[in-house]
């Protein structure tokens, strides 16, 4: 599997996610390659926005990968750059991130409506699973712009997205505005990275982030590719993403179009510095929509089992909430990722809105890098 492991984590600079417990114990995010390591291994210097630097790793053969595999590493997540050019992207990344409650049909459904957008610009998308539930699109581009324009693009292909399929898809950054499927443009932020290609994810069946091609993206499962089913899958029809590096773009036009659509920047991740035309970071559940923050924890299962006993305490109001409106959030930590849960209760009635309670759980968790 290593060529096409290498086609989509190699020669960049990756965080390494690793699980030396295995799936059900403790993991961690690491950007540091380890001190310890054989003299073949290959780093390089990423500068991070918070001023930060950190020697990563950068796989070019499958002793690399090994070697990774060796430290219980499943999922590699490469930056969008070639370790021989660090400011500028080659690659835009479509991350179509369905809310709760949405299902996958849905998802494949505006993967079409992307690809239909990514042609009439004169962009090739090449599709893949998250391995989880989402999909992603990757685009390969000429490494002659920054990260801010690139992003900057990605942005106004989600609005394109979201204006032709309004009731499907949604450009809105904050969690309590969005339905849908989220377009993630701020995955094309500097430091921001998603599972490469043939990524294993931890989940019980071992599911893969599967390169796909356009004519199998209409019927496709996450379930059907495993850690047991892709090699079968490899050797019968190689790479789907074989032909990725041939024909790199122009963001141009989507640049025009960001121009055109004169809605100007959207808000960035927390701890990014604030950017020119950037509007407030004021979340709207602040300004008009009723959200309470219900518990933290550095597990998903213990901030779900939080959730679970406000519902007992609260039946009246639990019985108003739509899928949507229990927001679950991965928050990246120092080291490993804890979950916070808020509801918002725009649909339960006031006189059954509950007031904010204490946290419970309440955690205490490590700041982020």
């Amino acid at each position: 599997m290593a060529e096409g492991a290498l086609r989509g984590a190699g020669n960049r600079p990756n965080m390494l996610v690793r699980y030396p417990d295995g799936i059900e114990g403790e993991f961690f995010y690491q950007k540091r390659a380890p001190k310890s390591r054989p003299p073949w291994i290959e780093v390089v210097e990423l500068r991070f926005p918070s001023g930060r630097a950190a020697d990563e790793v950068v796989p070019r053969d499958a002793a690399t990968l090994a070697w990774l595999s060796n430290l219980a590493c499943l999922e590699l997540h490469p930056h969008p750059v070639r370790a021989e050019d660090l400011e500028h992207p080659d690659e835009l990344r479509v991350d179509l991130d369905p809310v709760p409650g949405v299902q996958w049909p849905q998802v494949r459904e505006v993967a079409t409506v992307a690809h239909s957008a990514l042609d009439d610009l004169k962009l090739v998308g090449w599709p893949k699973t998250s391995g989880k539930r989402g999909l992603h699109i990757n685009v390969r581009i000429e490494p002659r712009w920054s990260f801010d324009e690139v992003r900057r693009a990605a942005l106004a292909l989600a609005r394109e997205v979201e204006r032709r399929a309004p009731k499907l898809a949604t450009s809105k950054w904050w969690k309590e505005e969005r339905h849908g499927v989220f377009v993630d443009y701020n995955q094309n932020a500097k430091d921001r990275t998603v599972a490469a290609a043939y990524s294993v994810r931890p989940t019980p069946q071992a599911t893969v982030s599967a390169p796909l091609s356009w004519d199998e993206v209409p019927d496709c499962e996450p379930a059907d590719f495993t850690l047991v089913t892709m090699p079968k899958r490899f050797k019968k029809l190689g790479d789907r993403h074989a032909g990725i590096d041939d024909k790199p773009g122009s963001i141009e036009p989507l640049l025009e179009l960001f121009e055109k659509q004169g809605l100007g920047d959207a808000p960035w991740p927390p701890h990014y510095r604030k950017q020119a035309g950037e509007p407030r970071r004021v979340q709207p559940s602040k300004r008009k929509f009723p959200l309470i923050e219900i518990g933290r924890a550095q597990h998903k299962e213990d901030a779900l089992a939080g959730l679970e006993r406000w519902k007992k305490r609260h039946p009246k109001a639990a019985a108003h909430l739509e899928p949507a409106d229990v927001l679950v959030d991965s928050m990246r930590g120092r080291y490993t990722t804890w979950t916070r849960i808020r509801v918002n209760l725009q649909h339960v009635p006031e006189e059954l809105r509950p007031a904010q309670e204490p946290l419970d759980p309440d955690e205490k968790i490590r700041s982020s890098s």
